[in-house]
């Protein structure tokens, strides 16, 4: 990330404000994304490998060069329908903070898009839903070119801890590679 020059009005001095980067993907027509420094690469096809009695949108898990990831479709987590497979659609492998650890997770997008730098005066607060709705797992809604906005998603609130301890625990012993 690059500092730029910033006017603080309040003090009438320039401050170094950072440029917040992040990697857009699309989940059926919107734009999604999460900060680059969680994320850790993308994938253009993997082979899944279902796991039972986990929950639906959890597809299975992965072998990332030996390691055992767990693939979430982000689509059915925020409650979309499943869509088809395309040449577009790829996993973000994302690291996730849980109980001080990071926990690595896939997550399933439709496509991904770009790195979007995004001055943190271009984001607007999360929409307040009322209190029936969880909505902590968005940070933000960065606006972008056109009048657009792209939803910025606040990955270590994106699950529960019950969802990341079974992420944990569908991880087998070992991955032969």
């Amino acid at each position: 990330m690059r500092e730029i020059p910033h006017f603080d009005t309040e003090k009438n001095v320039k401050t170094n404000v950072e440029m917040c980067q992040y990697l857009t993907f699309k989940l059926d027509k919107e734009a999604f994304g999460v900060d680059v420094s969680h994320v850790r690469e993308v994938l253009d096809e993997a082979r899944i490998t279902k796991v039972p009695q986990t929950p639906e949108y959890m597809l299975g898990v992965i072998n990332l060069r030996g390691s055992v990831v767990p693939v979430v479709d982000l689509r059915m987590r925020f409650g979309l329908s499943r869509a088809e497979k395309t040449r577009d659609t790829c996993i973000v492998v994302l690291e996730v903070n849980f109980d001080g650890e990071l926990v690595v997770v896939g997550a399933q997008t439709d496509a991904v898009e770009e790195v979007l730098s995004i001055h943190p005066e271009q984001i607007e607060p999360p929409p307040q839903l009322g209190n029936q709705l969880k909505v902590d797992y968005i940070q933000g809604m960065g606006k972008v070119a056109d009048d657009n906005f792209v939803m910025l998603l606040h990955i270590d609130n994106l699950f529960t801890a019950e969802e990341l301890e079974i992420f944990w625990d569908s991880r087998p012993a070992e991955v032969a590679v």
